[in-house]
């Protein structure tokens, strides 16, 4: 293991123990929540309506300042999109406004963006915003944790993992949905390993699409995911459900 693997896995560990807000996942387990960042059009004009084909619903992590643009991911999300996917009873959550690294943005900046991104979001949901916020590029620093997490009603992470019995709310652990159908058996065996421990299990991904980005995935892949939860008799629900039947 190089001195850098290692320096990475400590601050991993100060990061994941110190600053903890727990809340206990009780008998609600096993539990699925699917999660996209940013997010791409695709996101909600393919992936909504292959989830909502399961009486499902998903959480978007919306970074405001992206709302028109294009990038590698694609053409990104438009206002109509967020107003659409809020009807539809999906979960409309905070990824900031510019989408900033926390390990590259001075603490106050970021919060500072964090807000803008929260106020943003609201005006454009009719106050619809959830409280439940996504570290862009799943970086965290100890402060931030400490002094964001509070704030939050969650924060979820990139660091994969299952959450519970013994939830923390300023750091979810989440696994990532990427590439195709040769992740399968991956994604089988967490759904497995949830079901087993009885846990909350998070997935996230950016785009869907035949081709997707390197950070997306395919509609086979996403709907496989969401058919095995199911088909495994996992509950399917947005973070803001989960967190609202926390003890």
């Amino acid at each position: 293991m190089s001195f850098r693997s290692q320096i990475a896995g400590v601050r991993r560990y100060a990061v994941s123990s110190l600053h903890k807000r727990t809340s206990a996942l009780g008998e609600l387990g096993p539990v699925v929540s699917f999660t996209f960042d940013d997010f791409p059009r695709s996101a909600f004009t393919v992936g909504s309506p292959l989830i909502e084909r399961y009486g499902a619903r998903a959480t978007y992590y919306v970074a405001m300042g992206l709302m028109g643009k294009a990038n590698r991911l694609g053409e990104q999300f438009l206002s109509s999109d967020v107003h659409q996917l809020v009807e539809r009873g999906h979960e409309a959550a905070i990824h900031g406004f510019s989408h900033l690294s926390a390990r590259k943005s001075p603490l106050e900046a970021f919060i500072r963006d964090v807000n803008r991104g929260n106020d943003a979001l609201r005006r454009v949901t009719r106050n619809c915003s959830s409280g439940n916020f996504a570290y862009p590029y799943g970086e965290v620093t100890l402060s931030l944790k400490g002094r964001l997490g509070p704030q939050m009603a969650s924060c979820r992470g990139a660091w994969g993992g299952f959450n519970g019995p013994a939830v923390d709310l300023n750091l979810l652990c989440a696994n990532s949905l990427y590439g195709g159908l040769e992740q399968a058996e991956s994604i089988r065996r967490l759904i497995r390993e949830n079901e087993q421990s009885k846990g909350w299990l998070i997935f996230y991904t950016h785009d869907v699409a035949d081709h997707p980005s390197p950070f997306g995935c395919t509609p086979a892949l996403f709907e496989f995911a969401v058919s095995m939860a199911a088909g495994r008799g996992a509950k399917i629900m947005t973070v803001a459900d989960v967190v609202c039947n926390l003890k």
